[in-house]
């Protein structure tokens, strides 16, 4: 990653942190904030650091997706939807959270709003307006089915000096009401990053907040109005290939070469989220069976040590075998978590070595010499060291005089 003149520290929670997802109305029968809270202890023995929960507010009902509409389609950003509980249960579980350790952060939709919420018809010079002064549908890839059809909500207009205000006192509100410790910012590419920048500002003066980004837009790391962006390339470019039996260890590589290089645009400060599952993997492109087969756990071992910081997408502990449904109830079926200490490893792992922190406290990778079908590194931070070596085969490797089983690993 190449250096850059504009240093941006991170608060120390997030340093050799791992994040976990939560989706409120999947993740128990009663989906409710209050069963989320229940299961904080087994979160905590799971030992994640951040939670981040979708969004947690009241959905649009005009042109809304299923019976239960989209978590995206916000028609009130300062109050908790019905479905999930009260604003009283949400302070709970922040609270709750905090005494067990975690830290909270939540989806933030700054880009849009359902059409019936109050702005539409109050600030109508918030919108975004077609020819005939109407607002219009938010819509993607015109023609396609897929869950890029916003047609449930309306763009907001960032011209306007009233919505800005507007929209960062409502995310003020989560923080001095709920305690929040940062956002999670949908779409944050589409919404100007002068408001970003200037949101993390005034946000950090009530307390140092947590920002990740769902973009990969490097600017959004050298304005530093992000602590940390989407890195989409390793999932979409690599690991679903790798799963797919359509390429291995060559492009690992290959991909791992083109992060050294100085002509990223990245620069050293920034966090990258890494990932083999999320809401949107899960719901439109596939289960972890579906897109990674026999190599999901090789390439969950590399979400965790390569740079950056992981995420779990909640279920995976239990090899989640569903898509869940974006629209209506579809719960999480808990079986017997059976990939729990597989992945409480990982997370021990991360936390007993500082050369596996994200960003600028973190060890570089330095390849290590490997088969063909294999991928070895090494980080390196003063006396820490961790060496990794994947089998990226469905045949056995032999790496330094180690077996490596079909998709398996050593790490020392």
């Amino acid at each position: 990653m190449s250096a850059t003149p504009v240093d941006m520290p991170h608060l120390p929670w997030t340093r050799q942190a791992v994040l976990y997802q939560i989706n409120v109305r999947q993740y128990s029968q009663a989906g409710t904030l209050a069963a989320v809270r229940a299961d904080l202890p087994r979160l905590k023995q799971l030992g994640v650091d951040i939670l981040w929960f979708m969004p947690w507010q009241p959905i649009g009902r005009l042109h809304r997706k299923g019976s239960l509409g989209s978590y995206y389609s916000i028609s009130d950003y300062t109050a908790v939807n019905p479905e999930f509980g009260t604003l009283s249960d949400a302070k709970a579980l922040v609270a709750e959270a905090h005494r067990l350790g975690f830290k909270v952060i939540l989806d933030w939709v700054a880009n849009h709003t359902a059409w019936d919420h109050p702005w539409a018809t109050a600030h109508k010079d918030w919108y975004k307006l077609n020819a005939r002064g109407e607002v219009y549908a938010v819509t993607f890839n015109e023609g396609l089915p897929s869950e890029e059809h916003w047609d449930d909500v309306v763009a907001l207009n960032y011209g306007s000096a009233g919505l800005r205000d507007a929209m960062i006192d409502a995310m003020k509100f989560w923080v001095r009401e709920v305690d929040l410790d940062g956002f999670r910012c949908d779409v944050a590419s589409l919404v100007p990053t002068d408001f970003w920048v200037r949101a993390r500002r005034e946000l950090d003066a009530l307390k140092p907040m947590f920002l990740l980004a769902e973009s990969d837009a490097a600017e959004l790391h050298t304005s530093t109005a992000f602590d940390m962006t989407y890195d989409w390339s390793l999932a979409d470019e690599v690991f679903k290939k790798i799963g797919k039996g359509e390429a291995g260890a060559p492009l690992l590589k290959q991909w791992l070469a083109r992060q050294q290089s100085p002509t990223t645009g990245y620069p050293a400060h920034a966090y990258r989220m890494r990932f083999t599952s999320n809401h949107d993997f899960n719901s439109w492109h596939g289960t972890d069976a579906e897109l990674y087969g026999d190599a999901y756990p090789a390439l969950a071992v590399l979400s965790f040590t390569l740079p950056g910081m992981p995420l779990i997408y909640n279920g995976q502990e239990s090899r989640l075998t569903q898509r869940l449904a974006f629209f209506e109830k579809d719960a999480i079926d808990w079986k017997r978590h059976e990939l729990a200490d597989f992945y409480a490893g990982l997370v021990a792992l991360k936390h007993q070595h500082p050369a596996l922190a994200a960003g600028q406290y973190g060890a570089p990778l330095t390849l290590l010499d490997s088969r063909p079908d294999v991928v070895a590194f090494e980080r390196r931070l003063g006396s820490d060291r961790v060496r990794v070596a994947v089998n990226l085969s469905a045949r056995e490797q032999v790496w330094q005089g180690q077996t490596l089983k079909p998709w398996g690993w050593v790490l020392s």
